[in-house]
């Protein structure tokens, strides 16, 4: 029987001229895990909200969606509300109160059951998430992974049939995202939970899926288990293809006939096979630092540092800073140095909770240390003026991007920063941009068109990190602050937004990202540091950087390390495993 079964469903929101979602049609068997993928704006959010009456948005509606047969808008509230559990995107939108046991117990409450029922269900979910350790503790404590591990808690104490989650890792780190989808994981498998799942992680989700539908512009483009889904995208020649996980992605470039792989795991024993299928024997090497020190490694020349001046004064100077929020609190920064060069993308990985997003908040001067000195281009923040530092100079972004928002419209938004069409100039910025008229332009860069007139809270996560991108650019900034830049965006365009920060790059612009996403670090940042209790513990050049780690590290090189240690990227493992068949062949 199905869960959950939609069929030909249109919907349309008010004063919009074209639908968001067009005839769409999918079927959810009980029991099942169903992965729903899609680039940003394409409708996913506004189809799973949908699927509870209290969370869908207004607007005119054509077809049916059932639920267990019956028509979702007979189902009583109580019932929804019971039955099925919905994980937000944002951890913090979903928790209403102060106590992580009274989150657990507040959703029991609302449906009236009685005090040993709360109690039972309350203990069986601490201990089943192993929340037993901060059950006690005050919300305001916990760590981004532990808030979404306490909603999802919370859902599933009052047993639902049916979980839907709306891209519920986007603001968590890659380990803590990792142990969340397990649960995940655990909940469909052992409870026999109903999960359907929105996210672009795919790699830690698509392996699991009994299902994936795939969509684009509001329509149900492909569906089929995650091989057929993969097969389909790459005979398609679609962009999703470039969210599929990278062993998929590395097999598609690769002539095969071996079976494609899904998970790093069997990434390895297919190239393993295939290489030994193509006649191609490689040392498998163990020890990586003299692996790179060879001078005919295959990618002993993939990258290296921009050259500069070693006198040259870093635009970015943090000496020696100490922070914490109260006097009575622990430090949250300790003793944090770090220079960051003219030019130069640097990304900071780590925990949630560690500290990062802080540090940053004392390079934006929105605190301020109680010990230490931060210099921009030489000078000491504080001598800065608040129009000199913030005009044409420093631009934030930060991680909810709804904090920038202030007008009715998307367009009102953009010019809001500008104030009207008088346009700023900076030398950091191409010559071409400054021809074109502002908003335009960052309209184009940042893929706004036929988002204009809608309301910025009504866009999708994807969509309004672009807003908030967008906003940022107009002020035209000597130095680019920017906290988790691809949450909620699809992997085709996170490759133009490495673009368009390599181009701000090669102009002059400084880049310091705080990003959970270590594909897009290894592909588009200089150099990388990882940020531990409260200091960048170690950072180096990108590549070497993840290359020497195991768990902050990209799927492709887990996948490769043993035969291509230096290998990081999806380019780099196919390009180096052409590159070892034509050596083998010529020889």
């Amino acid at each position: 029987m199905n869960c959950i079964e939609v069929k030909n469903f249109s919907f349309q929101y008010p004063k919009e001229s074209h639908a968001a979602l067009y005839q769409v049609s999918m079927e959810v068997e009980e029991g099942s895990f169903v992965v729903l993928c899609g680039k940003s704006g394409c409708g996913k959010s506004t189809l799973l909200r949908q699927f509870k009456s209290v969370l869908a948005s207004h607007g005119e509606k054509k077809g049916e969606i059932l639920y267990g047969g019956q028509n979702l808008e007979d189902v009583d509230l109580r019932t929804q509300s019971a039955e099925i559990g919905y994980v937000l995107q944002n951890p913090d939108n979903q928790i209403v109160t102060d106590k992580v046991w009274h989150e657990l117990a507040f959703g029991l409450e609302s449906l009236g059951y009685d005090t040993p029922t709360i109690r039972l269900r309350v203990a069986e979910m601490a201990s089943y998430f192993g929340i037993h350790s901060w059950f006690l503790k005050n919300v305001s404590e916990l760590s981004g992974g532990q808030k979404q591990l306490l909603n999802l808690a919370s859902v599933m104490a009052m047993h639902p049939k049916l979980l839907i989650l709306d891209e519920p890792t986007s603001q968590l780190d890659p380990i803590a995202a990792s142990d969340f989808l397990e649960t995940v994981r655990k909940i469909n498998r052992d409870i026999g939970t109903t999960v359907i799942l929105t996210e672009h992680r795919l790699e830690d989700v698509i392996p699991w899926a009994d299902k994936v539908y795939v969509m684009d512009k509001g329509r149900m483009i492909a569906d089929g288990t995650p091989n057929e889904i993969g097969e389909q995208l790459r005979t398609m020649g679609h962009d999703m293809f470039l969210s599929m996980p990278a062993p998929m992605q590395i097999y598609a470039g690769i002539n095969s006939s071996l079976r494609c792989p899904l998970t790093v795991s069997q990434g390895r024993r297919w190239l393993s096979e295939e290489l030994e299928t193509k006649g191609i024997k490689i040392k498998k090497e163990r020890n990586q630092e003299e692996t790179a020190k060879k001078k005919n490694s295959i990618f002993g020349k993939l990258s290296g540092l921009k050259k500069e001046p070693e006198k040259e004064i870093p635009e970015i100077r943090i000496k020696d800073v100490w922070f914490r929020y109260e006097r009575d609190l622990p430090d949250v920064v300790k003793g944090l140095s770090l220079d960051i060069k003219k030019g130069e993308i640097f990304a900071v990985v780590g925990g949630n909770g560690t500290g990062k997003s802080t540090a940053m908040s004392l390079i934006a001067r929105i605190r301020f240390p109680y010990r230490g000195k931060i210099y921009l281009e030489g000078k000491e923040i504080g001598k800065y003026s608040d129009d000199d530092l913030y005009h044409g100079f420093l631009g934030v972004m930060p991680q909810n991007p709804q904090s920038l928002f202030v007008k009715k419209t998307v367009r009102e938004d953009l010019y809001e920063v500008i104030d009207g069409k008088r346009e700023r100039k900076s030398e950091a910025y191409p010559i071409e941009m400054k021809k074109k008229d502002a908003v335009e332009g960052i309209v184009s860069l940042t893929r706004l068109e036929g988002l204009l007139d809608r309301h910025p809270y009504d866009l999708s996560g994807g969509e309004q990190q672009r807003l908030a991108l967008a906003k940022v650019l107009l002020l035209r900034p000597k130095i680019l602050l920017m906290d988790e830049p691809t949450k909620g965006i699809d992997n085709h365009y996170k490759k133009e937004l490495g673009e368009i920060l390599r181009k701000l790059s090669e102009h002059g612009v400084t880049i310091l990202m705080i990003s959970h996403d270590v594909e897009f670090c290894a592909q588009y940042a200089d150099r990388t540091g990882l940020f531990f209790q409260g200091n960048v513990v170690t950072s180096e050049e990108s590549k070497k950087f993840f290359a020497g780690n195991n768990f902050y590290t990209t799927a492709a090189n887990r996948m490769a390390r043993n035969y291509f240690p230096n290998a990081v990227t999806v380019e780099d493992v196919v390009k180096a495993i052409n590159q070892t068949e034509e050596e083998a062949v010529s020889c």
